[in-house]
């Protein structure tokens, strides 16, 4: 039985300490802060629910979350529906489960709950790490009180800014990338009956896209507006006036600018992510979730991709503490991969909504040509994994081709 010691205690850490805590190790996740998760909406594919089934979560997910019908696509400029993929019928025949919108204080909400009622599992909010060491026996972490921590592994879950990933990888600050997204959620009384979709939808316009969907039972309505404005320096969570919000889309059309109209209390946010890798792992020492591969929110698969990092990697721990240098590196090879492509994915995505004049109609016509089963075909190797280790295209493979599987958050 391992001891593993857990930096962060986002999605990401309570997944991977549910996961290993289920094979018979024990996990104390250490948390900077209090335990805690805010934001708004969260979408989570077929794979993301197949993942948390392995957590014990699926069942209470799939009751709580509102099951969308549908990914619509509109032209954003001249409110025309491009197409939609269908989310229901032969979606979820084929993929086993349905696609799922939770708000993201739900999702942590039982995971935190599930970690707490583990044996096995502790908790310890207030721990700041700084930095790891390890010899050839055990790991171990420094807080910043000056406290050591020790195990047999450490795994950095502890997000984009990550104190384990500055000192495994060494590669410096993220990587700003010139949008700021505007997000908010307002009760769905608000919402004009003739607009409440039960669908994601996204508008896409020249530069922007809007994109909102249902959330926490469908009581509320998750907006968030994204813009390529070259923003330079990062920054999260800021208050937006409404003015703001509403000139950054006024290119959107008049449905558009409705719902945009009824947001209040806005707040900004500055995109970043990082370059994929190809080594995240370091002897008794690995990163999983945002701190392995942080991507742009455009995939929709962020959590997904955390949550499918926690139960590979429970998986492989499943002998000796020896063998633990050998299973980590096994669980980034066999991640590495897949991770990427999201990473390439979600960059590139913004090549598909935010164009305009002829490049926007020739993109319309392109969607609008593949039919229901070629539009699931395309978003079959992300949200039809099982396995979660499996492997994707060399780096230097195109992912523009991928284009249209990018839904948005």
């Amino acid at each position: 039985m391992a001891r593993m010691v857990i930096v962060g205690g986002g999605i990401g850490g309570l997944a991977a300490a549910l996961a290993v805590a289920a094979r018979g190790h024990r996990a104390v996740v250490l948390e900077r802060g209090e335990f805690a998760e805010l934001g708004a909406g969260i979408q989570l594919a077929p794979n993301g629910i197949h993942a948390l089934d392995r957590l014990g979560l699926g069942g209470e997910v799939r009751e709580r979350g509102v099951h969308i019908d549908e990914l619509r696509f509109m032209d954003g400029v001249t409110g025309e529906h491009v197409t939609s993929l269908p989310l229901k019928g032969a979606y979820r025949r084929r993929f086993g489960n349905p696609y799922v919108v939770v708000h993201r204080g739900e999702l942590y909400g039982l995971l935190l709950a599930a970690c707490r009622r583990a044996e096995g599992v502790e908790l310890r909010a207030g721990s700041a790490v700084v930095s790891y060491r390890q010899d050839g026996a055990t790991a171990a972490v420094r807080l910043s009180t000056g406290e050591e921590v020790a195990g047999d592994a450490v795994i950095g879950a502890d997000g984009i800014h990550s104190a384990v990933r500055r000192q495994l990888v060494g590669d410096g600050e993220p990587r700003v990338s010139g949008i700021t997204v505007y997000r908010t959620v307002i009760p769905m009384e608000r919402v004009p009956v003739e607009l409440r979709w039960n669908a994601v939808t996204w508008w896409a316009g020249p530069g922007c896209h809007f994109v909102h969907y249902a959330i926490a039972g469908g009581r509320f309505l998750n907006l968030a507006p994204s813009v390529e404005n070259g923003a330079t320096e990062a920054f999260a969570g800021v208050p937006a006036r409404k003015e703001e919000v509403r000139s950054a889309f006024a290119s959107l059309s008049e449905v558009a600018q409705r719902l945009l109209a009824l947001g209040e209390e806005w707040k900004s946010w500055v995109l970043i992510d990082r370059d994929p890798v190809d080594v995240w792992s370091d002897g008794r020492v690995a990163l999983l979730g945002d701190a392995a591969h942080p991507m742009l929110h455009y995939a929709a698969q962020g959590a997904c991709q955390a949550l499918e990092d926690a139960v590979l990697l429970g998986d492989l721990l499943d002998a000796g503490t020896e063998a633990i240098p050998g299973q980590l590196a096994a669980y980034n090879a066999r991640r590495r991969d897949r991770t990427a492509r999201m990473t390439r994915l979600a960059r590139d995505s913004t090549r598909l909504w935010h164009p305009a004049g002829e490049a926007a109609r020739a993109r319309n016509a392109m969607l609008s040509a593949l039919t229901a089963t070629e539009l699931h075909d395309r978003v079959a190797w992300m949200h039809g994994a099982r396995e979660f280790g499996g492997t994707a295209p060399p780096h230097g493979a195109d992912a523009a081709r991928d284009l249209t599987d990018a839904g948005s958050a």
